[in-house]
């Protein structure tokens, strides 16, 4: 859409937005609704108003397909850690409690930790999906 003018300054101005909302929510998510599979999908859905109006290309200059896989394992690898180390501490997987000095610490830190996995993971994944389906519908034409 290189001729759309408005619709370029108005994602320049919405995606900044929506990305702080993204991180509103998924710290935020521990005292309220949200989290990191919310928060996931809000940065997501900026990141697709970027593709949608700046094109598959520019926003691949940005974050390449390789950079997402590595990124999505990175969450489940901290998902993932949270509970080992759990495990290493005493507790059982995911058992919060011993993360920290405090059960309440730990709970606090723990849900924090954990939901930073989910998010990176969810944001990551849905942006390569569509990166994805793009390509295999330019493939099919």
């Amino acid at each position: 859409m290189p001729n759309h003018v408005i619709l370029r300054v108005v994602a320049k101005v919405l995606i900044p937005v929506i990305t702080l909302f993204a991180l509103y929510v998924q710290f935020h998510g521990e005292y309220g609704p949200g989290g990191g599979f919310q928060a996931g999908t809000i940065m997501a859905a900026g990141l697709i108003l970027h593709v949608l109006i700046f094109g598959q290309r520019v926003t691949r200059k940005m974050i390449s397909l390789r950079v997402l896989r590595m990124l999505g394992a990175c969450g489940v690898l901290i998902y993932a850690s949270v509970g080992v180390t759990a495990m290493l501490n005493g507790g059982r997987f995911l058992d919060y409690n011993v993360l920290a000095a405090t059960p309440t610490g730990g709970q606090h830190l723990g849900i924090i930790v954990i939901e930073l996995g989910v998010g990176l993971t969810v944001a990551t994944t849905l942006l390569a999906l569509i990166y994805i389906f793009i390509e295999r519908i330019r493939s099919s034409d």
